[in-house]
C-alpha cells in the first residue's frame, strides 16, 4: 500500500513529522521511505521522534547520527528520553535534538530549537509533554505557550510536537496553540489517528502521527512478553518485535510568510 500522494503547491514550506521510530526496525523504515519521499513532497524539513530508536528505548550518539546521516533534520524525544546513561552528555552536545519543555529549568538540553532550511526559510520546533497518566512534569500548556511565542519572535513558521498518552490532552493543545502555532501533532502512543484536519486560525491538526516500527508487536513491543503482562499482571522485559515494519508520519503545508498551514497529509506505508 502506497501514500497517495497530493503534488505540493509551489511556494509553501512541506515539513514531514515521522511517528515514533521504534528499534532497527523503525530505523530501516525510514531508509526505505524517507528519500522517496523527500522527493516527492518537496520536503524543506523533516522531523522524527526518536525516543524509542535505540533497542526501543531512549536515544545514543550512535542511532542519533544514523538517523542524521538519513535525513532527519530534528529529533523529538519524550519519557524515554532519558533512559540510556549517555543522555545527559547528548542533551547538552546535540542542539537538533530535544526534550519536553515542560522539564523543569536546569535539565539539560532544550524543549525547543531554530532551524533554517535549504531555501533560507527559519522553522521553529517545540516539544512538550502531557501529564495524563504520564510523568508529572510542569504544565505543557504554558510551556508550550511560552516557546512558541519565543520562537515567533524569530519566524511565524513553529511546529509542536505533543508527546502524551490522553487524546483529548492532545486535542485541548491543538485548540490552546491554534493560530499561534502552524501546526500541532501529536505522539507516543505509537496508532496513527483519522483525524488530520486544518484548525480554524490556522493550525494543521493530527491527534497522533502514529509509528515507524515493527507492525506485529504491540505498539512496536514483541507481543508475547506484552500478553504475559497483561494475563499476569507481572513485570516482563520488553523487546523490539521482528517481521514487516511500518513508517507513519504527517506532511504539513505551511506558508512562510504568515506561518498558517494550508494542507495535513498523513503518511502511512506498510511493508507487504
Amino acid at each position: 500500500m502506497e501514500a497517495t500522494v497530493t503534488p505540493p503547491e509551489s511556494g509553501l514550506l512541506n515539513i514531514l513529522m515521522i511517528g515514533d521510530i521504534v528499534g532497527e526496525p523503525g530505523r530501516k523504515a525510514v531508509f526505505r521511505h524517507l528519500d522517496r519521499l523527500r522527493d516527492e513532497y518537496r520536503l524543506d524539513l523533516v522531523i522524527g521522534n526518536g525516543e524509542n530508536a535505540a533497542g526501543g528505548f531512549g536515544i545514543t550518539h550512535e542511532v542519533a547520527r544514523e538517523l542524521y546521516r538519513m535525513g532527519l533534520d530534528v529529533i523529538t524525544t519524550g519519557n524515554h528520553a532519558w533512559d540510556k546513561p549517555e543522555a545527559l552528555d547528548l542533551f547538552r552536545e546535540e542542539k537538533r535534538l530535544l526534550r519536553p519543555a515542560n522539564y523543569p529549568e536546569g535539565t539539560p538540553g532544550s524543549g525547543s530549537g531554530l532551524f533554517t532550511t535549504a531555501s533560507g526559510h527559519k522553522v521553529g520546533v517545540v516539544q512538550v509533554m502531557g501529564r495524563v497518566f504520564m510523568h508529572a512534569l510542569d504544565c505543557p500548556f504554558r510551556a508550550a505557550t511560552r516557546e512558541v511565542n519565543r520562537m515567533r519572535r524569530e519566524t511565524p513558521v513553529v511546529i509542536v510536537d505533543v508527546h502524551a498518552e490522553a487524546s483529548s490532552e492532545k486535542m485541548a493543545m491543538g485548540w490552546h496553540l491554534d493560530g499561534i502555532a502552524s501546526s500541532v501533532s501529536g505522539s507516543h502512543t505509537h496508532v496513527q489517528t483519522a483525524d488530520a484536519r486544518l484548525l480554524p486560525g490556522g493550525t494543521g491538526y493530527l491527534t497522533d502521527v502514529g509509528m515507524t516500527g515493527p507492525m506485529d508487536g504491540v505498539i512496536g513491543m514483541r507481543k508475547d512478553a506484552v500478553l504475559a503482562r497483561f494475563l499476569s499482571g507481572m513485570p516482563k522485559r520488553l523487546a523490539v518485535a521482528s517481521g514487516p515494519a511500518v513508517f507513519s508520519g504527517a506532511v504539513f503545508s505551511i506558508e512562510p510568510a504568515s506561518g498558517r498551514c494550508q494542507r495535513v497529509e498523513r503518511v502511512y506505508l506498510p511493508d507487504v
